[in-house]
């Protein structure tokens, strides 16, 4: 494993409408709607960051587990997806607390706005590990692998704790996780990668 979590900073990707109003639900928009997503992704474009922290690592899998070295994770669909990989990128994302507080201020006043600023946050935090993963497959080369987060299929949410853990993510990113397993902000990833 890199001895010390590695951090990456992304200048903001294209926004994908047609994402935007996936998430929020909106099979067909009108007018109104795409002003009212314009309007939102004006207002909230200042507001978010892109930041990546993460290690690569040597992998073995051995039936349903995954060995990382510094922890194990026991997952049928995890070892699945890494089982031709002799290496892991783990990594935690996010775009920061800028989304959350908008989308609280306008929970209470504007529950359409508020409906259309999680699902920018959802694709904006999509873009980034997407992002992410197009750069480290040019920096590593080789297959790499869909990625797979706790709580996908059978990989434990408790998993949280080791990925923390090994990427330093509060320090690093500013990325905290509660009590529940729930993270802060809540437009963040953490995943696994494999790298054949």
């Amino acid at each position: 494993m890199s001895a010390l979590p590695l951090l990456k900073s992304f200048s903001a990707p294209p926004i994908c409408e047609k994402e935007v109003l996936r998430y929020a639900g909106c099979r067909e928009a009108d007018e109104n709607i795409l002003a009212l997503l314009r309007s939102c992704t004006e207002e909230a474009a200042e507001c978010f960051t892109y930041n990546v922290c993460y290690r690569v690592c040597d992998l073995s899998v051995s039936g349903a587990v995954c060995d990382f070295g510094a922890f194990s994770v026991e997952s049928e669909t995890l070892s699945q997806n890494l089982s031709a990989s002799s290496r892991a990128i783990i990594f935690a994302a996010t775009v920061g607390t800028g989304i959350d507080r908008l989308i609280s201020k306008y929970s209470r006043i504007s529950p359409a706005r508020a409906v259309i600023l999680q699902a920018l946050g959802a694709e904006r935090i999509e873009a980034l590990c997407d992002a992410f993963c197009r750069e480290m497959e040019n920096e590593l080369g080789g297959r790499h692998t869909p990625r797979r987060s706790p709580g996908y299929g059978d990989i434990s949410l408790s998993v949280q704790h080791d990925i923390f853990s090994v990427l330093d993510a509060p320090r690093k990113i500013g990325l905290s996780l509660n009590d529940s397993l729930l993270m802060s902000p809540t437009k963040s990833v953490t995943a696994f990668i494999g790298v054949s």
